[in-house]
C-alpha cells in the first residue's frame, strides 16, 4: 500500500513537472506558414522560385470533406470521440514497449500529432509521450475539432519539402484541393505516416498499396461505397513532381536575386517568408541579349573547330531506349541544343537518339563544318565522311537550322557575357553570364574579373580633358622603352604626334602611354576612381593606360554610363521592389538618377516620359564636368565613325558611341558602347584565360555580338540629340598640329577657358611625320605589367 501511494505521488509530481513546462496553446494560432521566394521580371512574369514548396494555409471550409475522411480513416478514426488521446492506441503502443523494449509504436491521435509537430521534439520516450498527451488535452480544450484538423492538415509533412495539404496537392498533382480525385486524396492521406516509404514518386508499388488500404478503411467506416473504392483503386498513379510554372527564364539574374535575398534575410528567411521580388529585367531585351550572346559564341566555335563529343556511352548497342532516356535526362538542358547519343554511324550517315523514342539522322552535309579543333589557330581537315565527325556512343548536341534540319553542334567552350543597363538610373535591363545558366552557373557578367584592355582608355582621356587638355591636344604615338618594356601598337606602326581625338579613335597604345606620363600616374588613378573603380582594380604603373587592371563587365557598364548620361555616376541595380507574402512593401528602389533633361534634347512636339515613380531630379553625383562628358561622347562616337569600331556603322545611327578592347594574345575581346538610353557591354574570353586565336579582336568578335544586340534593341528608338553644355566655344584647328586656324582643318568644341590653349598644359609641337627610329622614353619610370598589344 505504501509503495502504491509513493508510486502515485511520484507519478503526480512527474505529471505536474511536465505540465508546468508545456507551452501555451494560444501560440498554435500564431504559427507562420512558409512560402517560397518568387522572382519576377519587370514585365510581371515569374522567372524563378526558390525554397520550400509550402503554400498559404487553407481554411477548414476549403478542404473537401472526403479528403478529411481519408485522413481520419488512416490516422485517427475515433478523432471526433476522444478528448485528445485514444486509450486503445496507447494500449497498443504500451504493449509494443513491453514486447520489444522500445517505444516503436506511435499510438498518437491527430491532436497529439498537432501537439508534437508544433511544440515537441520527435524522439520516442515515455516523458515525451506524456508531454504529448497532456498538451493534446490542452489543445482539445482550447480549439474545436475542426480547428485542430485545419492546423494538422496545414502543418503535416508530405515529403519533398511539401508541408501542408495545399502544398502537397500542388507538388504531386499540380492541383488545388477541390480538383483532387478520390484516388489522389487517398494517396495524399497515406504520406504523413511515411513520406519516403509511401511516396508515389520514389516507391510507386508501396504508395499504391497504402492508397488502396486507406480506400478499404474508408469503406469500413462508411465514408464511401464499394463502387467508389473499386473505381479509385483501379485509377493509375498520376503523381508527378511539381515544377514551378516559370513564365520567363533568366537564370543568371534569378540567381543574383537569390543570393541578394539570402544576404538580406538569411537562408531561412529568404526561402520561407514568401518574398516576391520584382526585378528590372526587360523580357524583350533579355531575349535579345541571350540570342546575340549565343549566336556570337556559336560563331566563334565554328571558326575554331569542333571539340568532339561532350561524353561517351560505352556499349551503346546494348543499351535499351529506357536506359538511354534515363541517361539523357541527366545531361544538362541547354536551350536550343538538345543532347543526343549516336547509336550508329557510317561513312554516309549517323543515327542520333534524342530520347522519348525519337531518332534523327545526320548526313555528311549536316556535320561537314566540324573540322577538329587542334589549337586556337589550327583546325583539322574538313570531314569527308560522317565518321570523321562522330562515332557510335558519342554524346553530342544538335541544333535546328531554322529550316527543320538538325545540324551537329556543341556547347561553346568559350565564355561570354553581356550586360544592358539604363544610363539614366543604373537599372540592369538585361544580363547574361554565359551561354546558358543550365550549362554553367558561373556568372561572368558579375564575377569574371578580366583585364579591360583598351576599353579603359576613355577614362584616361577623360582625366586628361579634366586636367586642361582638349580633343585637339597632341600626344606622341612614338616608339618608347621603359625599363626594358617596349610597348607597341597593335599594327606595329607609329603615327607620331596626333590629336587626342585620333588617338582614341584609332586606339593608339603609345599615344596614351605618352599622355599618362605627362599627367602622372597618381593623378590618373585618383581621377578614374570617380567612375567606380578602386585601387584594387588599377595598377599604379604605365600599363594602367592599356587596361592592365581588372574589372567585371557589369562594372565597366556602370563606368561607361557616366559618358552616356552627361557625367552622372549611377549605381547599377537589379531589384526594383520586394513584397512579403501578404503583399506588404518591404523595399522599393529609389535609385539616384541622372538629369536626363540636362543632357538630351526633347523634340518640340513631345513631352519627356519617365518611368513610374521616377523623377528627373539629378540626385546622382555628377562626377564629370558636362563639357568633358560632351567631348568624350563626341570622341567615342569617332571610334564608331572613323575608328576601331567602324563595323558598328551598319546600324545606321548617329547617336552610338563606344570603345573596343583586346588584351594580350587576344585573351579578352570587348566592346562597350551606348546610346543615351542604353549602355551595353559585350565580352568574350576563355575561363582559363587561354588566347582566343588570330583575328578575335574587340572590333570583330565582341563588336559583332554588340551590334547584333543593338540592331534589335534600338529598332524603335529614335536617334537622340545631345545638348551642348554652356561654356563651350567652337574652335577651328589644324587637323595635324591641333592649333587654331582660320581656314580648313576641323572644328572642335572646347571649354571656353581653354580656347586659346588647344594643345593643353604642356603642348607637343607638330614637326611632321614620325621618324621610323623613334626615341627613348623618360629614363626613370615604374616598370609596368606585361601589356603591349592592347587596342
Amino acid at each position: 500500500m505504501d509503495l502504491a501511494l509513493i508510486g502515485a505521488a511520484g507519478a503526480a509530481l512527474l505529471l505536474l513537472a511536465i505540465s508546468e513546462d508545456l507551452p501555451e496553446v494560444d501560440a498554435l494560432l500564431e504559427v507562420k506558414f512558409e512560402e517560397p521566394l518568387r522572382v519576377y521580371t519587370a514585365d510581371g512574369s515569374l522567372m524563378a522560385e526558390f525554397g520550400v514548396q509550402r503554400r498559404r494555409a487553407v481554411d477548414f471550409e476549403e478542404i473537401p470533406p472526403q479528403l478529411v475522411e481519408a485522413f481520419i480513416a488512416t490516422e485517427d478514426n475515433r478523432f471526433y470521440d476522444h478528448v485528445g488521446f485514444d486509450w486503445i492506441g496507447l494500449l497498443r503502443a504500451a504493449t509494443s514497449v513491453v514486447k520489444t523494449g522500445s517505444a516503436s509504436q506511435g499510438g498518437s491521435t491527430i491532436t497529439m500529432q498537432v501537439a508534437r509537430n508544433f511544440f515537441l521534439t520527435p524522439e520516442k520516450t515515455i516523458e515525451r509521450k506524456l508531454s504529448e498527451i497532456l498538451l493534446a488535452m490542452k489543445v482539445e480544450q482550447a480549439l474545436t475539432k475542426n480547428e485542430i484538423l485545419e492546423l494538422y492538415l496545414n502543418k503535416i509533412f508530405f515529403g519533398h519539402r511539401a508541408y501542408g495539404i495545399s502544398a502537397a496537392a500542388e507538388f504531386y498533382y499540380s492541383k488545388t484541393l477541390d480538383q483532387l480525385t478520390l484516388a489522389e486524396m487517398a494517396m495524399l492521406a497515406g504520406l504523413p505516416k511515411a513520406p519516403s516509404a509511401n511516396n508515389p514518386l520514389t516507391n510507386p508499388p508501396r504508395a499504391r498499396e497504402r492508397r488502396d488500404y486507406i480506400l478499404d478503411r474508408m469503406v469500413e467506416l462508411n465514408f464511401i461505397g464499394a463502387a467508389e473504392r473499386d473505381a479509385a483503386q483501379a485509377a493509375p498513379l498520376t503523381a508527378t513532381a511539381y515544377v514551378a510554372p516559370i513564365e520567363y527564364r533568366a537564370g543568371y539574374m534569378a540567381e543574383m536575386v537569390r543570393q541578394e535575398m539570402v544576404r538580406r534575410y538569411g537562408e531561412d528567411g529568404a526561402y520561407s517568408l514568401g518574398l516576391k521580388v520584382t526585378t528590372t529585367l526587360d523580357e524583350e531585351l533579355q531575349t535579345e541579349v541571350d540570342r546575340s550572346l549565343r549566336r556570337a559564341l556559336t560563331a566563334y566555335n565554328r571558326r575554331h573547330g569542333y571539340h568532339g563529343p561532350e561524353a561517351r556511352v560505352e556499349n551503346v548497342e546494348q543499351s535499351t531506349p529506357e536506359q538511354l532516356d534515363a541517361y539523357l535526362q541527366e545531361r544538362p538542358r541547354v536551350p536550343g541544343l538538345p543532347a543526343g547519343v549516336v547509336t550508329a554511324a557510317s561513312a554516309s550517315a549517323a543515327d542520333v537518339y534524342l530520347g522519348g523514342g525519337r531518332t534523327e539522322k545526320l548526313a555528311l552535309w549536316q556535320v561537314n563544318w566540324a573540322r577538329r579543333y587542334k589549337t586556337e589557330d589550327w583546325r583539322g581537315p574538313k570531314p569527308t565522311r560522317v565518321t570523321d565527325a562522330v562515332a557510335t556512343g558519342d554524346v553530342i548536341r544538335l541544333r535546328d537550322d531554322g529550316k527543320g534540319n538538325w545540324l551537329l553542334a556543341q556547347v561553346p567552350k568559350i565564355g561570354g557575357a553581356m550586360v544592358a543597363m539604363s544610363p539614366q538610373d543604373g537599372a540592369i535591363r538585361a544580363l547574361s553570364g554565359g551561354y546558358a545558366f543550365e550549362w554553367s552557373k558561373f556568372n561572368r557578367a558579375m564575377d569574371a574579373r578580366r583585364q579591360p584592355g583598351s576599353t579603359f582608355k576613355p577614362f584616361v582621356f577623360a582625366a586628361a580633358l579634366e586636367k586642361g587638355y582638349t580633343p585637339a591636344s597632341l600626344v606622341k604615338d612614338e616608339k618608347i622603352e621603359i625599363h626594358g618594356w617596349k610597348p607597341r601598337n597593335a599594327d606595329g606602326k607609329y603615327m607620331g604626334p596626333i590629336r587626342m581625338r585620333v588617338a582614341l579613335a584609332k586606339s593608339r597604345n603609345l599615344a596614351i602611354i605618352n599622355l599618362i606620363d605627362r599627367m602622372g600616374i597618381d593623378y590618373t588613378v585618383e581621377f578614374i576612381k570617380r567612375f567606380g573603380f578602386s585601387d584594387e582594380d588599377m595598377p599604379r604603373d604605365y600599363a594602367l593606360a592599356l587596361g592592365s587592371g581588372s574589372a567585371t563587365p557589369l562594372q565597366v557598364a556602370g563606368a561607361f554610363a557616366v559618358f552616356a548620361n552627361g557625367g552622372y555616376r549611377v549605381e547599377p541595380y537589379f531589384i526594383r521592389r520586394i513584397e512579403d507574402a501578404a503583399g506588404n512593401l518591404l523595399f522599393d528602389a529609389e535609385p539616384r538618377r541622372a538629369c536626363t533633361g540636362c543632357w538630351l534634347e526633347t523634340p518640340n512636339d513631345e513631352a519627356e516620359i519617365l518611368a513610374d515613380g521616377a523623377s528627373d531630379d539629378p540626385y546622382a553625383e555628377r562626377v564629370l564636368d558636362p563639357r568633358v562628358a560632351y567631348n568624350m561622347d563626341s570622341m567615342l562616337k569617332d571610334v564608331v565613325s572613323d575608328g576601331t569600331a567602324a563595323r558598328a556603322k551598319r546600324l545606321g545611327r548617329s547617336d552610338i558611341a563606344g570603345k573596343t578592347g583586346t588584351t594580350n594574345d587576344s585573351r579578352d575581346s570587348w566592346f562597350v558602347g551606348y546610346q543615351p538610353e542604353l549602355v551595353a557591354v559585350a565580352w568574350m574570353g576563355m575561363d582559363d584565360n587561354r588566347p582566343l586565336g588570330r583575328g578575335e579582336w574587340g572590333g570583330t568578335a565582341a563588336l559583332g555580338m554588340w551590334t547584333d544586340f543593338m540592331a534589335d534593341a534600338l529598332a524603335d528608338v529614335p536617334d537622340a540629340q545631345i545638348k551642348r553644355p554652356d561654356g563651350m566655344v567652337a574652335v577651328r584647328v589644324d587637323a595635324n598640329s591641333g592649333v587654331a586656324t582660320k581656314r580648313g582643318g576641323v572644328v572642335e568644341y572646347i571649354r571656353e577657358e581653354y580656347q586659346l590653349m588647344t594643345l593643353g598644359p604642356d603642348p607637343v609641337q607638330y614637326a611632321g611625320p614620325p621618324k621610323r627610329s623613334g626615341g627613348q622614353g623618360p629614363p626613370k619610370r615604374t616598370a609596368p605589367r606585361v601589356m603591349d598589344e592592347l587596342f
